[in-house]
């Protein structure tokens, strides 16, 4: 199989493709035209900067280098995921932070040690992308769930005040919005499984084939990454609710809400 090479004219040719939502914008006033511009800029500028420090990073390959790279990316995957939600309670980007390192480590490094058997383990060519990938999904999950959590304490209060006044413990009054906070984290990723091969072709499979891999090859990686991704949401999601569900709801079986508060417009 070939392999084309994209150079900086064909992006400049491909980005009048943005002329279709710019022209749907002007044309029913969406207001979303400026949008569109900063954001395309600002997608290729820090893509193209990427690519450069990736260069680096794959042709230092040393072991703390590569790993300051991966806390890095994990460092603003966890701010991205907090700034998402409409509240916010204090030590919400540290729990944030916690749940999405031990996840997407503990995915990505039992995937390279034990799936894979890369030599050696933090081998950027594997590590940096498929921890990207773990943590892209990871933040969204986050985001979601802690979102559903939050909003289900403050709109559902009464009843569980109800329930603790009756001698609920936190966790009796408290279950309902775990478990739904917990669903409503993961449904992005399961809805993602349940199309993909039939209605999609997931990124990383299509990237490969365009790369010149074999399709079987490629199927066998997608495979093993949206296994990886589904995990390292299901443990970043559950990570983050039991984190802020003490903090939510204090030792002493009371619900505190006053402890969140909320951002934005």
């Amino acid at each position: 199989m070939t392999y084309i090479e994209i150079g900086f004219g064909q992006l400049a040719i491909a980005a009048l493709l943005l002329g279709v939502n710019i022209a749907l914008s002007l044309a029913l006033r969406l207001g979303l035209s400026r949008d569109l511009v900063v954001g395309a800029v600002r997608m290729t500028v820090q893509l193209l900067l990427v690519g450069l420090v990736l260069e680096w990073v794959f042709s230092t390959r040393q072991p703390f280098v590569i790993l300051a790279m991966a806390l890095l990316m994990a460092g603003f995957a966890s701010v991205t995921a907090v700034r998402r939600t409409k509240r916010r309670f204090a030590g919400i980007f540290w729990h944030s932070l916690v749940s999405v390192l031990i996840a997407s480590f503990f995915v990505t490094g039992l995937t390279l040690v034990g799936i894979l058997r890369v030599d050696p383990w933090f081998d950027p060519q594997y590590l940096i992308p498929l921890l990207g990938m773990l943590l892209g999904n990871a933040l969204t999950g986050i985001s979601l769930a802690l979102d559903r959590l939050m909003e289900g304490a403050v709109r559902n209060r009464p009843q569980i005040e109800a329930l603790l006044a009756l001698g609920a413990t936190r966790w009796e009054a408290g279950r309902s919005e775990v478990v739904e906070a917990l669903r409503t984290g993961m449904i992005p990723i399961i809805n993602s499984m349940m199309v993909s091969g039939v209605v999609s072709l997931p990124g990383m499979m299509t990237g490969q084939i365009l790369a010149g891999a074999d399709p079987a090859d490629a199927v066998r990686y997608q495979i093993l990454i949206t296994f990886m991704i589904a995990s390292c949401v299901a443990l970043a999601t559950l990570g983050i609710i039991l984190l802020g569900f003490r903090t939510l709801f204090s030792a002493d079986h009371r619900l505190r809400t006053d402890r969140l508060r909320t951002v934005g417009p």
